[in-house]
């Protein structure tokens, strides 16, 4: 039987595998699917942001997503409840009439919840159970909460770079950051399961370095690094580019995301080259959804001169520099020095104890609140 018009209510606290079946089964049978993102104000994922992540997931174009704020109680038994959440629900349905044309009245409600007959009978609509029992995703939004990781199956790629644990690797030129970074990245995928995934993101700055002296010497070949001049906005461009190669690596890889660098140390280079600190790197500073540092300290590393680096004497400057502003700005950081096995050690305990901490969410006002979890 195909519906006019289906409605899905949820609080999608985060989305996952079984919404997405419940959205699908819903869009395969309607005409018209409106999607109601029923949150409270107390949850600490945004409701812009779980809008868009279904957006991204539901792209039909007979499908729409549309968030409100119910921050009404939960009591089944009681109507004035039952009256306030079915008030947020029907300004969900009218936000959804962005096509200009008056959508017909919701015939048929989708739900895998106790709630879904009753929101149906005050709709007058039809209900359709969609795998209650949850046998074919045996996951909910209260499951994700309590162990991402172990529902990490179950995640979208949106939902997973917004929940992956993002550990920087930073420091002074040849500090052993990258040798760092590319070892840790492999010790936690060598756990197996989920974090068999885990990846490393290379320093996007060394690739673009390269690429703008190879476009030099088309001009003149006996150009070397050091001739380059430099622009703020490349420093812009490049933790642009390196964030964007950050989230493409956190949609798909594993509850930890290793990277080499970040907008921080991109603004520490700018200060470096150009002599001056850098207001738009600093706001992709801001945005980036790092949970540790670690840096990479000059003691233990000797300099190796590979044609591409300032020197001895800059590498020690640069090491004070990085180590000046992760105390400033508080952030959580290690500093890692001597050996390599010593390095390893140090930063493996503080990502293992970052990961123990496990991910925090507020409560929401209900095992339900009016929304299919």
């Amino acid at each position: 039987m195909r519906f006019r018009h289906g409605l899905v209510v949820g609080k999608f606290y985060p989305p996952h595998a079984g919404h997405h079946h419940l959205i699908d089964t819903a869009a395969g049978a309607c005409e018209r699917l409106t999607v109601v993102v029923a949150a409270s104000t107390v949850e600490t994922i945004p409701l812009a942001l779980r809008t868009a992540w279904l957006r991204e997931a539901h792209p039909q174009p007979h499908v729409e997503i549309v968030p409100v704020v119910d921050d009404a109680p939960i009591d089944y038994d009681s109507d004035e409840i039952w009256a306030m959440h079915m008030a947020a629900f029907r300004e969900g349905l009218a936000l959804g009439r962005g096509r200009g044309v008056e959508p017909p009245p919701v015939d048929a409600v989708f739900s895998s919840e106790d709630y879904g007959p009753e929101l149906a009978r005050r709709l007058s609509a039809v209900h359709v159970p969609v795998d209650p029992p949850r046998r074919r995703f045996p996951v909910s939004g209260t499951a994700v909460r309590r162990d991402p990781a172990g529902c990490w199956r179950w995640l979208s790629p949106p939902v997973r770079a917004h929940l992956a644990r993002r550990v920087v690797v930073l420091g002074a030129e040849s500090s052993g950051t990258t040798t760092l970074a590319r070892a840790l990245a492999a010790h936690y995928a060598a756990r197996g399961g989920v974090w068999a995934a885990t990846r490393w993101v290379p320093e996007y700055g060394r690739t673009y370095c390269e690429e703008k002296l190879a476009l030099a010497r088309r001009t003149d070949p006996s150009l070397w690094i050091g001739d380059l001049s430099w622009r703020s906005e490349e420093f812009t461009l490049i933790a642009e580019r390196h964030l964007a190669l950050e989230e493409a690596a956190a949609r798909s890889g594993s509850p930890l995301l290793v990277c080499d660098t970040d907008a921080l140390a991109t603004c520490l280079w700018h200060e470096r080259y150009v002599g001056s600190w850098p207001s738009q790197v600093e706001a992709l500073h801001e945005r980036a959804p790092h949970h540790l540092w670690i840096l990479t300290d000059i003691d233990g590393v000797p300099f190796e001169q590979d044609g591409w680096r300032d020197g001895r004497e800059i590498r020690s400057s640069m090491n004070r520099r990085f180590r000046e502003e992760l105390e400033r700005r508080d952030l959580p950081h290690i500093v890692v020095s001597g050996p390599h096995e010593e390095r390893m050690a140090a930063a493996v305990r503080a990502i293992d104890a970052l990961l123990a901490k496990g991910w925090t969410f507020a409560d929401p006002l209900g095992p339900a609140s009016g929304a299919s979890g």
